[in-house]
C-alpha cells in the first residue's frame, strides 16, 4: 500500500515516466561507450585480455588503411553534404510553392527509396555500375558512344556510384525535414513581402532561408553523422570491404574489418573511439560556427 502511494504521487511521478528512457540510455548507450573506451585500450584475444595502454592508438596513427579509410569518409561526407542540403531544399520549396502539381504524388516518388533495404539497393546499384556492357550505365555510355567503364574498380567512378546511390536513398528525406521547417513559416510574412514588391529570391534570400536555420543546421548536423558512420551502403556496393585498393573502405567498413573479420576486437574499438572524437569534434565547430552554442542575450 505504501508503494502504490509512493508510486502515484506527484513528486515520484514523474521519474516513473523518464525512468525506461534513462535505463534504456544508460544500458544501450553509456555502458557500451564505457565499455568501448577501456576497450580500446586493451589486446583482446580469445581467452585472455591484456591492458596495453596508449599503443593501440599509436599503432592507428601509422596505420596507412585506416587512414585510407579517414579520407574515404571525409570525401563521402562533404560530397554528400555539398549535395543533400541544397537540392532537397530546392524540392522543398517547389514542393511549397504553387509551381507543382499532384505534390502528394511527388512527395511519395521521392521518399520511397528510404524505404528501400539497403541491401537491396545496394545489391541493385552493383549491378548498375557493373563494368560489363549489360549495365545500365555502361549501356547509357553506349548510347552516345563512349567505351564501358569499369565503375567500381577506380577511385572517382566508385565514389560517384556512392554518391549516387546516397543520393537516391536520402534526398526524400531531406526533403521532407526542409519541408517541415517551411510549413512552420507563416504565410503573412510573404504576403507582406509581396506588398513590398520583393522577388522570389528576395524572398528566399532574406525570408525562407534564415526562418529555416535551425531545420538547416540539423540536417547538416545528421548529414555529417550519416556521413562518418556510412558502412552498409559500401559493403553492399562492393560486396565486401575488399574493394580495389580500398577505394570503398569507410571508417566503420574499418572497424567491421579489424573488429569482427579479424577478430581484434581492442584495435576496432579504438578506430570506434576515433570516429566519435572525430565526429564530436566537426558538429562542435560546425555548430559554434552556425551560432547554434552561443548564449542567448538577456
Amino acid at each position: 500500500m505504501k508503494f502504490k502511494k509512493f508510486l502515484y504521487s506527484q513528486k515520484t511521478a514523474p521519474y516513473v515516466f523518464v525512468l525506461p528512457f534513462i535505463l534504456s540510455f544508460v544500458i544501450f548507450w553509456i555502458y557500451p561507450l564505457v565499455t568501448a573506451i577501456l576497450m580500446s585500450f586493451q589486446d583482446i584475444g580469445a581467452i585472455t585480455t591484456e591492458w596495453v595502454g596508449f599503443s593501440n592508438y599509436g599503432k592507428l596513427l601509422k596505420d596507412r588503411v585506416f587512414h585510407t579509410a579517414m579520407i574515404n569518409s571525409f570525401e563521402y561526407t562533404v560530397f554528400t553534404c555539398a549535395l543533400l542540403i541544397p537540392f532537397p531544399l530546392l524540392y522543398a520549396v517547389l514542393m511549397d510553392s504553387r509551381l507543382v502539381k499532384a505534390k502528394g504524388v511527388w512527395k511519395a516518388i521521392l521518399y520511397m527509396p528510404a524505404l528501400t533495404s539497403v541491401v537491396i539497393s545496394g545489391t541493385l546499384f552493383r549491378l548498375m555500375f557493373t563494368e560489363y556492357k549489360t549495365g545500365q550505365m555502361n549501356m547509357l555510355l553506349a548510347l552516345i558512344g563512349m567505351a564501358p567503364v569499369k565503375w567500381l574498380k577506380n577511385k572517382w567512378t566508385g565514389e560517384f556510384a556512392l554518391l549516387v546511390l546516397c543520393c537516391w536513398r536520402w534526398t526524400g528525406v531531406n526533403m521532407l525535414y526542409f519541408l517541415s521547417g517551411l510549413k512552420s513559416i507563416g504565410t503573412e510574412i510573404y504576403e507582406s513581402a509581396d506588398i513590398d514588391g520583393a522577388t522570389s529570391w528576395q524572398k528566399f534570400r532574406y525570408l525562407t532561408w534564415p526562418l529555416i536555420k535551425p531545420t538547416s543546421i540539423y540536417v547538416l548536423t545528421i548529414s555529417i553523422y550519416a556521413g562518418l558512420a556510412m558502412f552498409l551502403e559500401s559493403f553492399m556496393l562492393w560486396a565486401g570491404n575488399d574493394s580495389p585498393h580500398n577505394i570503398g573502405l569507410t571508417i566503420v567498413g574499418y572497424l567491421y574489418k579489424r573488429g569482427i573479420q579479424k577478430d581484434d576486437l581492442g584495435y576496432a574499438c579504438t578506430v570506434g573511439v576515433v570516429l566519435m572524437v572525430i565526429a564530436l569534434i566537426i558538429n562542435f565547430i560546425q555548430l559554434a560556427w552556425n551560432g547554434t552554442l552561443k548564449k542567448e542575450e538577456s
